[in-house]
């Protein structure tokens, strides 16, 4: 089964440098998860790794479209796919670096890209607490049963570990009518290792007034006044965090003073929202770098606990 590494969290907690550290001691790569960073010339607002912080460390679906292009998260799981395969074949560690938790879901997961599940969500929530509940009461191996009796080819590709994946599956088949194992959108399973870094949020928030102050410092005005001469917030880029904050400034209805602050609240607002998608969603393993309640040898060391197993 292929391996991916991923590392999530709000912005401004130290994914960039964990990244970098990770990657020169298990001979990773890295594949951006930020729907932004895809975007050529589109550098300071979307904080985009400089090529002299790379340490030599090649970075994949960074500067891949055009301002006016759309990049969907069903264009993110193919191409995350091709590279965690080949990366795979090569004997490197793919490691996913972003904040965008849908990207994420929708690669781990197999979240539905637009399939025949029409079924609405609340029903679906409830059946899936309904399996987690009796999972909890009656053990993996149940759960694993279940999905054996209706879908043999899932339950012996989904590891007896991976829960999530398991009533992902019978989910399918109980919406759907249609074996998970046969679905034509069907990912490849990995067998992945979240790690999410979060801090105390008043010193977040700071860490991210901060970082909006230096994109300002590094240039952030005219690289919003050349996107908007193309098209601003009209244009697929142009209506990310840190961009179409400006669309009243150029239109001289507001100072900058007042965009700064809106970038900075938006941001801030972002962040909480992450949170809470990783929280509820990816179920990672939390670290705090900020504040030195982890250290990144003691991730180093529970990244290599679980090659180890993976190997």
């Amino acid at each position: 089964m292929e391996k991916v590494l991923a590392i999530v969290g709000p912005t401004a907690v130290g994914k960039t440098n964990l990244s970098i550290e990770l990657a020169k001691k298990f001979n990773g790569e890295i594949i951006s998860g930020d729907s932004m960073q895809v975007y050529k010339s589109l550098d300071i607002g979307t904080a985009k790794i400089k090529a002299s912080e790379m340490q030599g460390i090649k970075h994949h679906l960074i500067n891949i479209r055009e301002i006016d292009q759309q990049y969907t998260v069903a264009d993110f799981v193919n191409d995350a796919r091709k590279i965690i395969s080949e990366l795979n074949q090569q004997g490197k560690l793919p490691i996913i670096v972003g904040g965008t938790g849908f990207y994420l879901q929708a690669l781990l997961e197999g979240l539905s890209l637009g399939g025949t599940n029409s079924s609405p969500e609340n029903e679906k929530m409830a059946f899936r607490e309904q399996l987690s509940e009796s999972t909890k009461l009656y053990g993996n191996q149940w759960l694993h049963d279940q999905l054996n009796l209706v879908d043999p080819k899932a339950a012996e590709t989904i590891p007896l570990n991976n829960i999530r994946r398991m009533i992902r599956a019978l989910e399918v088949y109980e919406f759907t009518g249609e074996k998970f194992s046969e679905q034509s959108n069907l990912p490849t399973f990995y067998n992945s290792f979240v790690i999410g870094l979060n801090t105390d949020r008043e010193l977040l928030y700071q860490r991210i007034n901060r970082r909006v102050d230096e994109m300002f410092q590094e240039g952030l005005i005219k690289e919003a006044e050349t996107l908007f001469q193309q098209g601003g917030i009209e244009l697929p880029a142009g209506k990310g965090i840190g961009y179409r904050e400006f669309d009243s400034y150029f239109n001289g209805s507001s100072s900058i003073e007042v965009v700064t602050d809106e970038i900075k609240k938006d941001t801030r607002h972002y962040a909480k929202r992450q949170l809470t998608w990783f929280r509820n969603k990816t179920k990672p393993h939390w670290y705090d770098l900020v504040r030195k309640v982890n250290s990144i040898e003691e991730i180093e060391i529970d990244v290599k606990k679980w090659l180890d197993v993976a190997d």
